[in-house]
């Protein structure tokens, strides 16, 4: 276990175990041509003269970018009482196959359940089968003194983000007595609180009197929580934070009404940050209307938006008002976990997978003018890093930072197809989709994981990552 500030640069005058030639190095500030040598897992120099018979990468028309960094994952969950098809093996290969090296995933307080136990219970599904670095946020749904004191103990253990959830009631829904002390706790000891931002009563309240009309397609899904729901809990859980005087992040953040909440929490000054996720830029709630069922692959909370919606989240993204594009990875099979839901919308696991699909999928903006290369890895690696306490061990390509690096081919073309796909999954979000620009090949601290988008690496080689204490930017 490696802290994130353990960053010392290497002396350029150290023997290179490999070399990155011919490449155009991007990080979020820049873009050059450079060959990059790696010695004991990091970038050891960037530019200059290496000796020809060392082990090298030809990267020639390719980008060399920072490996992505993916702040929003459900890895071997136990979610709506069934049991995910990803586990820490498959769902970081696909990650890693898809250009992310690092993965904070959410380890999951049960009810009754101390802090310690519930991340010796996380160590142990991901401890031998993590193929790429991984951190945990810690998930809160029980808390009473003893876990308000084991709260801040976790920074020290490199834990330094705490989520709480605003709905679902009977499982992780909280009030906000408990949002509050957890925001307290996270001002004291060094953390930053996360938000699943959404008023869970109104969307149970519309939920069952759809269901009580005999409305039970997926598509109701999505009428039973419209942005009104979203946008509320936004505005509540930034006051809160206002009220405690400390810093907050809303996951997953879906439309126009929650980023105006946003937009004027940033103008009063408040240190509130969100991210949106790729389903966001991509689907609408018009798919949950598809026939057969299948809009039961597109029901995850908060539900997709419109059009209009992705256009302002794109716009967001450019302006540097989101931090980041995350997955929020959740593996819930079509058949065997959808379709529990078949007559009843309400019993449909809510999540979608998307790990190895968000790169480039999110790519795609560079492509149409959304987004510019820099912004990229700036979306996809550096901010997150900054964020979550990795920076600047991970999210960049400098010396002395950890030599997680993925070559990234622009010309490559593709059509997304689950049968591609490296997770334990029955289906793609983005079935069909046609891409421009793949991740080619991945290193992990400077060992070849993957090479032509096939996994070459040994799961059990990730690293758990001690994550520094969180700093207010205001």
């Amino acid at each position: 276990m490696r802290p994130s500030g353990d960053f010392n640069p290497t002396p350029q005058e150290q023997p290179m175990d490999l070399v990155v030639r011919n490449g155009t190095v991007v990080t979020a500030s820049g873009v050059s041509k450079a060959d990059l040598g790696i010695a004991d897992g990091r970038i050891a120099q960037i530019g200059g003269d290496f000796a020809r018979d060392l082990p090298a990468i030809d990267a020639a028309g390719c980008f060399v970018m920072p490996g992505g960094i993916d702040v929003h994952t459900h890895l071997d969950s136990t979610d709506f009482n069934t049991q995910s098809a990803d586990n820490f093996e498959t769902g970081t290969i696909a990650a890693a196959c898809g250009g992310t090296t690092t993965v904070i995933d959410f380890c999951a307080q049960a009810h009754g359940q101390s802090l310690a136990d519930a991340i010796a219970n996380w160590d142990s599904k991901a401890g031998d089968k993590a193929a790429i670095d991984y951190g945990y946020h810690i998930i809160i749904v029980d808390m009473n003194d003893a876990v308000f004191e084991e709260l801040g103990t976790l920074p020290e253990k490199g834990i330094t983000s705490f989520k709480l959830f605003m709905a679902y009631r009977g499982m992780n829904m909280i009030d906000d007595v408990t949002l509050l002390k957890a925001l307290d706790q996270a001002k004291r000891s060094g953390a930053l609180v996360m938000v699943h931002a959404e008023n869970g009563d109104a969307a149970d309240y519309l939920r069952d009197k759809f269901v009580a009309e005999g409305k039970t397609e997926p598509y109701y899904h999505a009428l039973s929580r419209p942005s009104r729901v979203e946008s509320e809990a936004t505005a509540r859980a930034i006051a809160l934070a206002e009220i405690v005087g400390t810093s907050i992040y809303v996951v997953h953040l879906t439309c126009a009404d929650a980023l105006d909440e946003l937009i004027r929490a940033k103008r009063r000054g408040v240190d509130a940050m969100a991210e949106t996720c790729t389903q966001y830029l991509y689907l609408t709630k018009e798919d949950l209307a598809r026939p057969d069922f299948e809009g039961a692959k597109f029901v995850f909370t908060p539900p997709a938006r419109t059009v209009e919606d992705q256009e302002v989240l794109w716009d967001a993204l450019a302006n540097r008002v989101l931090e980041t594009v995350s997955s929020d990875h959740c593996s819930w099979l079509f058949k065997g976990h959808k379709d529990k839901g078949k007559d009843d919308f309400r019993k449909i696991p809510n999540g979608a997978p998307g790990v190895e699909e968000r790169l480039m999928m999110v790519y795609q903006g560079v492509n149409e003018g959304r987004i510019s290369l820099t912004e990229f890895v700036d979306l996809v690696a550096t901010r997150p890093a900054q964020v979550f306490g990795m920076f600047p061990k991970k999210g960049t390509i400098a010396v002395g930072s950890d030599a997680d690096i993925v070559i990234w081919d622009p010309e490559a073309e593709f059509t997304i197809t689950q049968s591609a796909m490296n997770n334990a999954m029955d289906y793609s979000s983005y079935e069909g989709h046609a891409v421009k620009g793949l991740p080619r090949d991945v290193l992990l601290r400077g060992k070849q994981i993957v090479r032509d988008r096939e996994y070459i690496g040994t799961p059990g080689e990730g690293e758990f990552l001690r994550r520094d204490r969180y700093v207010p930017r205001n």
